[in-house]
């Protein structure tokens, strides 16, 4: 199976990494960096327009959720493949988009569903019946309480915290280390234990 990886970074790298356990034998990059020649061992051959000229699964590894949006809806109907590591943990019932990534050591518990294009980073958990709508990012060692839901786009820091039952809007961006304990209904910036707007 052959997998074309737009975005040659970290990111791609972990996502590649993941994908070859997955079963995929044949990845290649594309990323508009032209001095990048490899990720994580594996060919950068192009900028991300030459996706439509290519045949296979696309994936896009980029974490900023706008750009990674254009560029699935840019290549709609291609295959988006659901990418999850051997070591995460997921129930048997929860519901996964195309183009989403579940990382390492990650917990999605029963009930939960992911939207499409979302990056489930490593040793995150969601708990029960969380709705986590398309192109949110939950970074790494973030804990989600159960019953809680997030709208399109917003980013979630290393390490933070949202208690049960919250629902945050779209496009916030919560900082690393934040506690949530309100829902957020307004766009913007959130930092600080417990979370506050500041922007």
């Amino acid at each position: 199976m052959k997998l074309i990886i737009i975005g040659a970074s970290g990111h791609g790298r972990v996502v590649a990494d993941i994908a070859k356990k997955c079963g995929y034998e044949d990845i290649v990059f594309l990323d508009n960096d032209s001095s990048r020649s490899s990720c994580g061992g594996f060919p950068v051959i192009g900028a991300d327009d030459m996706a439509s000229q290519l045949e296979g699964d696309l994936f896009v590894a980029i974490g900023n959720g706008q750009i990674r949006k254009m560029l699935m809806e840019r290549n709609a109907g291609r295959n988006f493949p659901v990418l999850i590591h051997p070591n995460a943990v997921v129930a048997d019932d929860v519901e996964i988009g195309c183009g989403s990534v579940v990382m390492a050591g990650a917990v999605i518990n029963p009930g939960t569903t992911l939207g499409t294009g979302v990056i489930v980073n490593t040793c995150a958990s969601v708990d029960h019946d969380c709705r986590v709508s398309d192109y949110v990012h939950i970074s790494p060692g973030t804990h989600i309480s159960g019953t809680v839901q997030i709208g399109d786009g917003t980013w979630i820091g290393a390490g933070a915290v949202v208690s049960n039952n919250i629902n945050i809007c779209s496009g916030c961006m919560i900082g690393a280390g934040a506690v949530v304990i309100k829902d957020m209904n307004e766009p913007g910036t959130y930092v600080g234990v417990p979370a506050r707007r500041t922007g």
